[in-house]
């Protein structure tokens, strides 16, 4: 998750592993840090991930819950998206990351490409 910060990442994980939407107060008392929060850095970093997209959040009375925007394969397939949609050579791109593919990678790549060939 090289898009996000250490914070980020860290109440990224608190929201994943909600089962329902969280107010700030939930996340952070459930966040694992180095050092102790303010309830204004949460709420902050929480803002910034659903202008990001990670987040999404919903109003309860005058406050706001928030929910992972996917499951963690999604979001970060989502982000591998846009990083090949903004390349000046996307073509490049997904040539450089299929060189470096592992043997699992390329066998998971072939089976998608298989499936797309024959209309699954």
């Amino acid at each position: 998750m090289a898009e996000l910060g250490r914070l980020e990442s860290a109440v990224m994980d608190v929201l994943w592993r909600a089962v329902e939407p969280v107010l700030v107060r939930d996340v952070l008392d459930a966040v694992t840090t180095d050092r102790v929060l303010a309830y204004t850095t949460v709420l902050t970093v929480l803002d910034n991930l659903h202008r990001k997209g990670w987040a999404v959040r919903e109003k309860d009375g005058k406050a706001y819950r928030y929910r992972a925007a996917g499951t963690r394969e999604e979001i970060i397939a989502r982000t591998l998206r846009r990083v090949v949609e903004t390349s000046s050579h996307p073509d490049l791109v997904l040539l450089h990351f299929a060189r470096s593919a592992s043997d699992h990678e390329l066998h998971i790549l072939r089976q998608v490409l298989d499936e797309r060939e024959s209309g699954a």
